[in-house]
């Protein structure tokens, strides 16, 4: 359990609670969850510039990332086709995967196949259910992808002054604007209670807040005074009690809720807002593939990592199907801006590719 480790290091209610935030992040599950230990270990291994455990912004957005990639594998001959979903993965006479399928009709042919989607996308549609082992196809479909985190991306026209460090008289970003600031985490109980509320179907009346402010740190994300606040919140079922729905209601309703409570932490807040994007757990599925609205593609919990993700005996990055392998965040070792599973999984591509 997160709770007996965090008291056996800490005695600070509100610090050992802002560290459980890392712990239940993107998982449907509370501080006193068994396993949640895990979750908290993942965000703080590896480093970022001989900092253990640090995380750092990308500048320019984290679409920066993905255009340093793409720069990267260009630069190698890559061909990079944007906007052009894929219909299937394309098989042989023996069920190999031969390239994909563009829902334009395009047809891509290839040796090697390597689907960045989750497991459920890759395997549940993209491959006919008949060509998978059907024990497979149940591993699976009993992937728990339940998500509890809304995204909210927020415009402001000046920096927020918190009550417990003011800004200054020029308005300039201080340290703390330049950090990721959690808010409801004054104890683990509150984390509890917002879990708790979840579980029955409703959204936390006081949910777990983290904030960032990138353009703290890079300017060029606002118009100069103006800034971008990114709000990171759960807990917020995927469907409502009652088996509603999360309509312009609900979503506006829930966006109040999280404002309500940066208010009371920075009074002034609510009159500095532009604009605001709302993203539920659907919206997060529905835009960007993530099953269940998981940022992760599928829970971080011990049963579903290591040699069991996304399936025992699939671990290794290939697939029931010769030529397909699974290099996202449903692969090994999960979830996270690392790039461990991309690179894993090359590195079994390229070694099968050369017996080819």
């Amino acid at each position: 359990l997160l709770g007996q480790i965090l008291d056996h290091w800490f005695e600070s209610e509100p610090l050992k609670a802002t560290l459980a935030t890392d712990a239940v992040i993107g998982a449907m599950a509370s501080p006193h969850t068994p396993g949640s230990g895990y979750v908290l270990l993942h965000h703080v291994m590896g480093e970022l510039e001989g900092r253990r455990g640090a995380w750092g912004y990308v500048a320019g957005g984290m679409g920066a990332l993905s255009q340093a990639i793409a720069h990267a594998a260009t630069a190698r001959g890559a061909h990079i086709f944007a906007d052009k979903a894929v219909c299937h993965v394309l098989l042989g006479r023996d069920g190999e995967a031969q390239g994909v399928a563009l829902q334009d009709g395009t047809e891509v042919r290839s040796k090697l196949v390597l689907s960045n989607a989750s497991p459920q996308i890759t395997f549940l549609e993209l491959i006919p259910q008949e060509q998978l082992p059907k024990d497979f196809v149940q591993q699976i479909w009993k992937v728990d992808t339940r998500s509890p985190v809304t995204k909210i991306n927020v415009a402001v026209d000046r920096l927020p002054s918190f009550l417990a460090a003011p800004n200054t008289r020029d308005g300039q970003p201080l340290p703390h604007h330049q950090c990721s600031i959690h808010l409801n985490c004054e104890g683990t109980q509150l984390l509890h209670q917002a879990f708790t509320e979840a579980t029955h179907g409703q959204p936390s009346s006081r949910p777990m807040i983290e904030l960032c402010i990138p353009s703290a740190l890079d300017p060029g994300l606002a118009p100069p005074g103006c800034h971008v606040v990114s709000l990171f919140t759960q807990y917020t079922p995927s469907v409502l009690a009652g088996g509603r729905s999360w309509d312009e209601q609900a979503r506006n309703a829930y966006a109040d809720t999280v404002f309500d409570c940066i208010e009371d932490y920075a009074p002034g807040f609510k009159a500095s807002v532009i604009g605001r994007d709302i993203l539920t757990p659907p919206d997060l599925e529905r835009i960007f593939g993530l099953p269940g609205g998981n940022i992760f593609h599928g829970g971080m919990s011990l049963d579903q990592l290591y040699f069991a993700r996304p399936a025992p005996s699939y671990s290794g990055y290939r697939s029931p199907v010769p030529g397909l392998y699974l290099c996202g965040s449903g692969a090994h070792p999960g979830g996270g801006v690392m790039g461990a599973a991309g690179r894993n999984a090359a590195q079994v591509a390229i070694k099968d590719f050369r017996h080819l």
